[in-house]
């Protein structure tokens, strides 16, 4: 049976360390012991979906090395499935993690062996899928093929723009929910202040605007609102933009509205900031009732 919900993206092993402050250019700042964690936004998504309960695919690239086992065991071991996930002869996707105490973190990611997913990849995974979600730590032309040929099949597409970088016109044409932050939503749009609403002009049917702690903005073409977070103190905020948009796309998948589908996706990436690590703090459905 094909997955409900299919992922399109990285999958990364995080070497997470915990620092007081992040070195600044030339300077060399001591840091706890590394931490070894599944992660990349591909997995991370795909992890959050299946967590919750969700029928969930990873189409994605490893390495044949250990980091790229570790990855294959912690999506097998949270109910994703990875008959899509290819081993190729690169290394597997490394992520660089600087967490300072307040939660906050920095990351430089090493894409790997994800710069070898190609969009035959996607095209043999597609069938029977209801969302794609969909992130850019792979090749752009394999996502921008991957929501091309789910639009064609009548497949709902969502595009978490993250990291940030140029989408070819066509591919935001007919995209039905453009997920980002206020950092890309800022760069998308070319100004400092985010007006929501201009982001339908892209092309988009409805946009997601995630703001971290203060929740989330929902834009249709019926207009706008706003989804407010718990207040909660973070413990680490990594992977919690992945958290999600995986919580979202279940929802999406099970029938829910935008908006609702956004509140549940708040509520999940609330959660996993309470917990260090990506895939390790997403809750389970138990845990959210």
């Amino acid at each position: 049976m094909a997955a409900r919900v299919l992922v399109v993206g990285s999958a990364n092993v995080d070497l997470v360390v915990e620092a007081e402050r992040r070195p600044a250019g030339g300077e060399t700042v001591l840091g706890a012991d590394t931490v070894v964690l599944p992660g990349g936004k591909g997995a991370n998504t795909a992890v959050a979906a299946a967590r919750l309960g969700a029928d969930v695919a990873l189409v994605g690239a490893v390495g044949d090395d250990g980091f790229g086992r570790l990855l294959l065991e912690s999506l097998r071991a949270s109910g994703t499935r990875t008959d899509h996930v290819r081993t190729v002869d690169r290394p597997t996707g490394v992520a660089y993690i600087t967490v300072t105490p307040d939660g906050e973190n920095s990351i430089l990611v090493s894409p790997g062996a994800n710069r070898a997913l190609c969009p035959e990849a996607v095209t043999a995974a597609l069938p029977g899928a209801s969302v794609l979600v969909a992130s850019l730590e792979v090749p752009v032309p394999t996502v921008e093929h991957a929501l091309a040929a789910a639009e064609e099949a009548g497949v709902r597409t969502v595009l978490n723009l993250s990291p940030v970088a140029e989408i070819a016109e066509r591919a935001l044409n007919g995209l039905d929910v453009l997920l980002v932050n206020q950092h890309e939503a800022a760069w998308l749009l070319g100004a400092e202040s985010v007006e929501a609403t201009r982001l339908l002009e892209l092309g988009p049917k409805a946009a997601v605007v995630t703001k971290g702690p203060s929740g989330a903005v929902v834009v249709t073409g019926a207009g706008s609102s706003e989804i407010p977070a718990p207040e909660v103190d973070a413990v680490d905020t990594t992977g919690a933009g992945d958290a999600f948009a995986g919580a979202f796309a279940t929802a999406l998948a099970r029938g829910a509205s935008i908006a609702d589908a956004a509140t549940s996706a708040v509520r999940v990436a609330t959660m996993s900031v309470l917990r260090r690590g990506a895939q390790p703090s997403y809750p389970t459905a138990a845990e959210l009732e």
